[in-house]
């Protein structure tokens, strides 16, 4: 879909790989100017050649989401540079360890939180007004299945993804009547990526669909248009 996106800024959370790397692409080459952040700048500099080869744009931004003042800094340097914002992708999390509820390590499972859920709340605060200055904007959260059906060892990861998906529902309810600002929460599903075989390591991942098979749903549902609240499971 070269061209629809054209003129359009987008930031890309966890960028560096996965599902982030691909979506980043997929609006790169549907014309928009993709910023990258994630903590690691050597992977975010192989995303930006590879948009930068496909006749792309994009911008890397390295940072810790775990570090309010970065988010904020970055939010000021884009509102310096363009004013606007037209699409977050929220795609940033840590899996953590998978054990019983009762062996949960706490300073892991509030690392676990921090990044999933706080993170996000301050992305969504630095980010709002630029946003609203897009006149269209989009923010798409990246969920798991684990944060609606809880799963026998995955009470942290499970239950940050249900505060995730619940900050969110709110934030697409508040934003329901001001036709500015629609938000969705999107299920990718079991895809090959780093995250997916560090939670199944005997899986064969030839038998897992494509980060990019994830990217090209998000990029239709970006230039096709949704209503604010949507939710959605890519097979």
């Amino acid at each position: 879909m070269p061209g629809q996106l054209e003129g359009q800024i987008a930031l890309v959370t966890g960028a560096s790989r996965g599902i982030g790397a691909a979506v980043a692409e997929a609006l790169a080459q549907a014309g928009a100017h993709v910023i990258l952040t994630a903590r690691t700048s050597a992977g975010l500099e192989e995303v930006e050649e590879r948009i930068h080869k496909a006749g792309g744009t994009a911008t890397i931004a390295p940072l810790d989401l775990t570090d309010p003042d970065s988010i904020g800094r970055l939010a000021q340097a884009i509102a310096g540079r363009w004013e606007k914002l037209d699409i977050l992708v929220l795609n940033a999390a840590m899996l953590g360890t998978l054990a019983p509820v009762q062996h949960l390590d706490a300073k892991e499972f509030a690392q676990i939180f921090t990044l999933n859920v706080s993170a996000q709340a301050a992305l969504i605060a630095a980010f709002d007004a630029l946003l609203r200055k897009s006149g269209q904007a989009r923010l798409i959260g990246i969920t798991s299945s684990v944060g609606a059906s809880p799963r026998a060892f995955w009470g942290a990861y499970g239950a940050s993804k249900a505060a995730f998906n619940t900050l969110l529902g709110a934030y697409a309810e508040e934003n329901r009547n001001t036709g500015r600002l629609a938000v969705a929460i999107i299920d990718p599903g079991a895809t090959r990526t780093k995250m997916r075989a560090q939670a199944y390591p005997g899986e064969d991942p030839a038998s897992l669909k494509s980060p990019d098979d994830v990217a090209r749903r998000i990029l239709l549902l970006l230039t096709d248009g949704f209503e604010t609240g949507h939710t959605e499971r890519i097979g």
